[in-house]
């Protein structure tokens, strides 16, 4: 598998400080399961940022840091055993990465014909955007823009705007300045996980029908 579209250099920046959204992070963290270069460049920022932090002066730390970082993690822990215990993927279809395998992921819900989504959950984050989205071959995407970054990873088929063309373990960032109508590419259908920062804006009858429905 070639892989020709990978996250922007800021974004594996923010995800090694720790910067990037739960949402966002989770479709960065499928595309370095498959993309051995992103993993590099991933290490490359990680060590970048260990060494800025070994060269910063010692700051004193809250006599209650520890006791209160130790209740937070617990929190978090308890609640991933929780959400892992009635996590039970719908037939989907397609066999979901390992980085998502503590998700909880929604039933596929038609949006228009031949268009589909499922609503992905991510213990600890219920707010985050993010979402699962399945096209028929050949089908012509809804017409959109987005007030932030949109993070679209492809997991079968193929998808193709006027930027380009993406296969299985392509990654694309569109920002607000793109107005895109993807196409699902005629050799089979496409399914991609997609992550927002702000929100998606649906022009047109069917967009203003489909708003309501998504939520974002």
């Amino acid at each position: 598998m070639t892989i020709n579209h990978h996250p922007s250099d800021e974004t594996l920046m923010r995800m090694a400080a720790g910067a990037l959204g739960s949402g966002p992070a989770l479709v960065v963290s499928v595309h370095l399961e498959g993309c051995a270069v992103c993993r590099n460049r991933m290490a490359h920022f990680e060590a970048v940022g260990g060494a800025i932090l070994d060269e910063m002066p010692p700051v004193p730390l809250a006599a209650d840091l520890f006791g209160r970082t130790m209740e937070r993690l617990q929190v978090v822990q308890q609640l991933q055993t929780k959400e892992r215990s009635v996590n039970k993927h719908p037939e989907l279809g397609i066999e979901l990465p390992r980085t998502m395998q503590h998700c909880e992921v929604g039933p596929w819900k038609w949006l228009g014909p031949g268009f589909k989504w499922s609503k992905v959950k991510i213990p600890g984050s219920p707010d985050e955007k993010v979402m699962l989205l399945k096209g028929r071959a050949g089908l012509h995407l809804p017409a959109h823009g987005h007030t932030g970054l949109e993070f679209m990873q492809i997991l079968s088929g193929s998808l193709a705007d006027e930027r380009g063309r993406y296969f299985p373990g392509d990654l694309d960032e569109a920002g607000d300045d793109v107005d895109h109508r993807p196409v699902v590419g005629q050799e089979s259908d496409c399914v991609c996980l997609a992550a927002l920062e702000g929100d998606t804006r649906l022009h047109g009858l069917l967009g203003r029908l489909l708003r309501p429905i998504v939520g974002f």
